[in-house]
């Protein structure tokens, strides 16, 4: 049986003392959960630097996001903090940041990247 997990303050700043490690160029990780062996459902921190982003990518389940800090754009638009964002399994697109920022991202199953930007 799992435990239950529990991050207090997560989104009224307590993301600022996470452990962060590199993901992609310019931008950082901080796992809150990682999915099991079957390759199951994750939970993260992404921490973007100013100009930094995610090549074009397709989703192969749903991915959730939640903007806490800055601004994260992509194809669709710019999306601030508190705004949450649904891309659905076979969405595609690609993702940056111009100010920087840091979003809560759950995902179902892993992307395919499409190629680098």
């Amino acid at each position: 049986m799992s435990t239950p997990a529990h991050f207090p303050g997560l989104a009224t700043g307590a993301f600022r003392n996470a452990a962060f490690e590199p993901f992609r160029e310019g931008v950082e990780i901080a796992h809150l959960q990682r999915p099991d062996g079957s390759g199951g459902p994750a939970l993260a921190l992404l921490r973007y630097r100013p100009g930094a982003g995610v090549p074009r990518h397709e989703h192969t389940g749903l991915e959730t996001i939640l903007v806490l800090d800055g601004s994260q754009s992509d194809e669709r638009g710019t999306y601030r903090v508190g705004d949450v964002v649904l891309n659905p399994p076979g969405s595609i697109h690609s993702v940056w940041s111009d100010e920087g920022c840091t979003v809560l991202i759950s995902w179902a199953a892993p992307v395919r990247i499409l190629g680098e930007a």
